[in-house]
Formats: structure tokens, sequence, C-alpha cells
């Protein structure tokens, strides 16, 4: 989340005129994330998040609204978007599509510890099983395809050395998904961006509790594991060495099991999808970095973290599973 497109207050009242959601009493941009323009919207009948899209096309966003939409029906605390006065979950802003949905309470988690791990584990699982039954269809848009045509862009950026490694790692990914087993493997539509910062927690009863998982721009159907790799190699490892932390890694990995139990395959599976949840990220952080778009507020994430994640990924022998 971040400002690359710019609003005055006169733009916000132009497009809350389309709304049912009050009249404007203050906003602000958000300065975090790297993709799209947010803002907090607060209005006399709620608190909102203004999204506007700067990559995302008007063809390609019902995906995203209408399974935030679905998941938020299924009772699960996800961002609901909200209609116009014309059924649309779309707007148009600055000539840009632009849409509005709820604020939820909480703040993110910097330091998860076990329980933490256990809860989202299984929001993950039942997020996945409440989306079997969500008909759109998009593929991951930064999957293997984004990764294969984003390699050459970056080789004039890199020394030769790290551009190999990359090189290789994308090889390898291909090799996985052109495999015959990967296709056997459960899948259906995923957040994709599972890290914790996007995820809300509040306090109920002294007792933190899940309060909502945002930012689904990233989301598209692909395995279901690889959403469980992108929460592993962020919830539950040590941020500085990329080593996995177990009692974490164990509470994630048997929460998530106990809703939608792992399978053998899935496994077996597990290391090459591991690699590629860290190689994602490592790839579209060195994107970001080399060949950025301007933005009013924007805090770039570094890539080196990744890079080193991949590589105790690669190197790793046992892996947590599930009990």
């Amino acid at each position: 989340m971040a400002v690359f497109t710019s609003l005055c207050r006169e733009d916000v009242v132009r497009l809350l005129a389309h709304y049912s959601l009050g009249e404007l009493d203050h906003f602000e941009g958000i300065a975090a994330g790297i993709e799209n323009s947010n803002f907090f919207v607060d209005t006399d009948g709620g608190r909102w998040v203004l999204t506007i899209f700067e990559r995302l096309t008007f063809k390609q966003l019902p995906f995203y609204l209408e399974l935030m939409r679905h998941l938020a029906r299924a009772g699960l605390p996800i961002p609901a978007p909200q209609e116009n006065r014309a059924g649309g979950l779309l707007s148009e802003l600055r000539g840009k599509p632009a849409a509005i949905v709820t604020r939820l309470a909480g703040q993110w988690e910097r330091a998860p510890t076990p329980a933490h791990c256990a809860q989202f584990g299984t929001l993950i699982a039942q997020m996945h099983l409440a989306a079997r039954d969500f008909a759109a269809f998009q593929p991951n848009l930064r999957g293997i395809g984004w990764w294969k045509s984003t390699l050459p862009k970056l080789e004039p950026h890199l020394p030769d050395e790290q551009f190999q490694r990359l090189a290789e790692e994308v090889i390898h990914q291909d090799s996985f998904f052109r495999n015959p087993t990967f296709e056997k493997l459960p899948a259906g539509p995923v957040h994709a961006d599972l890290f914790r910062d996007n995820v809300l927690w509040v306090e109920q009863d002294g007792q933190p509790q899940v309060g909502g998982v945002i930012d689904f721009y990233f989301a598209g159907c692909t395995l279901w594991l690889f959403d469980l790799a992108v929460a592993l190699n962020d919830w539950c490892v040590d941020l500085s060495s990329g080593q996995i932390d177990a009692p974490r890694a164990q509470a994630l990995l048997d929460a998530y099991h106990a809703v939608r139990p792992l399978t053998e395959l899935e496994h077996r599976a597990w290391p090459t999808v591991l690699r590629g949840a860290a190689l994602r990220f490592w790839i579209s952080r060195l994107y970001d970095l080399h060949l950025p778009r301007p933005a009013q507020v924007l805090t770039p994430h570094d890539p080196t973290r990744f890079e080193q994640l991949l590589a105790v990924r690669a190197s790793a022998g046992t892996l947590p599973w599930v009990n």
C-alpha cells in the first residue's frame, strides 16, 4: 500500500457521492506497501479503506473484490467491498479503477508467538475451504509466468553471480510447474501475500484474536500449499537469518492440518513450494528496487532478506511438517 495517485478532499467527496457511506469526515494516505494507492477514509457512516489500483485493470479486479465479498459473506474476517449506487464494486477515480472496503480493527503483530501462528493456521485453512465454491478463476499473476518474463528485465541490473542464482531457481521452479504431479496438488483461490503486516489482531478477553486479513490484490488460483509456504516463510522464521522457528512452524502447520488435512503428495512438494514462495518475493523486490515507479509516499522493501531465505530453503535438510 502506497500513494502513487494523490487526492484532494474534493476528489474523495465526489467519489463518496456515488455510495451510501455517509459524509466525509477525514481521509489520509497510507504509506505502506508498493502496489496501489491507499487511503483511510472516515465518514459519519463508518470507517473505510479506499484503494486506487495502479496496475490492475477493470477487467482483472472483479476477481479480487468478489473473492473478498465471498469470504466475508462466509463469516470470515475479511474487508467487505462496498457497492456503489449503481450496484458495482468498482468505481473510477482520476481515470483509474477504485474500490472502497470496510476498515477492520486491529494492528499487525511484529513478533508472533506459536499461539498467533496456530490461530492464523486455522484461518488460512478456513479461507481455502470457504473459497472452494468460488466460481471465478484468475491465475496467480505473480507466479511462474511473471517470474520467467521478469528475469531478463533484471539481468542488466544484477551482478552475474546473483543473476545466475536467480535464473537457476526460476528453471528449478519451472520444472516443478511442468511436472504432471503439480496438477494433482490441491489448489484454488489463495491470498498469496500472507505476511505479518497483512493480518490484524485485536484483544478479546485478554487474548489476541485475528481481527482481519487485508490486501487481497495479489490473490489468484494456485496451490493452497503456496499460501502456507508464504506464511511460514514470514511468520515462523528468524527474520535476520531465515532459519525456521520450530515451535511457531509446528503450530501453524498443525492448526492448518486440523481443518484441511495436508496430503502425502503435498508433503513431497513442500520443500520446492517453500523455495518458490521465497523466490516470488526475492524477484518481485528486486524488480521494485531496480525498476521502480514514482510515488508520493513509498517505502521500498529490501530484497536481500528473500535472497538469503531462498539460500537457506535450498540447502535445508529436514523441514517441519504436520505431526
